[in-house]
């Protein structure tokens, strides 16, 4: 039995949500997204409560009726209080600034490299070493931050790249001279 997908999803006062066929649309005060719901999936608003049931008990069915809550769930709290992600630039000369709807960053690099800002996603710049990625949206919240942090991902040996605030790089020692 799915342990996710029976739990219920309490609706804030401001969200609303229409269920359709193949789709969930989830209104709130930030914005409105779209989630899908799958073949075998249902989903019903209860008092204010969003409630959703499976048709059969087969083995993908479970596995999507989990999938279903978690994306739903992940869509109320974007519409209510959104996703960020933050970011960590180390290294000596490296640092980040807005100039427009660009995050332009130097990295190391010959030149300097520029990141368009997309629809639906603000990035923020509190110093210069500093990022920080907000929407509404979780996986494009995730998916623009895992692009800027490919720009120079942090190296094993100093540590300096582009870091997530809460991730933690394995160091490895240098070489060493012979003697």
């Amino acid at each position: 039995m799915s342990r996710v997908g029976k739990s219920i999803i309490k609706l804030p006062a401001k969200v609303e949500v229409k269920a359709e066929a193949e789709a969930l649309t989830i209104k709130g005060p930030l914005g409105e997204l779209k989630t899908p719901l799958y073949e075998g999936v249902s989903a019903n608003v209860e008092n204010g409560e969003l409630v959703f049931t499976r048709k059969s008990e087969d083995q993908k069915t479970v596995a999507l009726h989990g999938l279903v809550r978690s994306l739903a769930m992940n869509c109320v709290k974007g519409v209510t209080t959104g996703w960020e992600k933050n970011l960590e630039i180390t290294g000596v000369g490296y640092r980040a600034q807005k100039r427009g709807k660009d995050l332009v960053m130097a990295l190391g690099y010959s030149h300097e490299v520029v990141f368009p800002e997309p629809n639906g996603i603000k990035i923020d710049v509190a110093d210069q070493l500093k990022i920080k990625v907000s929407g509404i949206d979780r996986q494009l919240v995730g998916q623009v931050a895992a692009d800027i942090r490919s720009k120079r991902p942090p190296e094993p040996y100093k540590g300096k790249g582009i870091k997530y605030q809460n991730e933690y790089i394995r160091r490895k020692a240098g070489k060493t001279g012979k003697k």
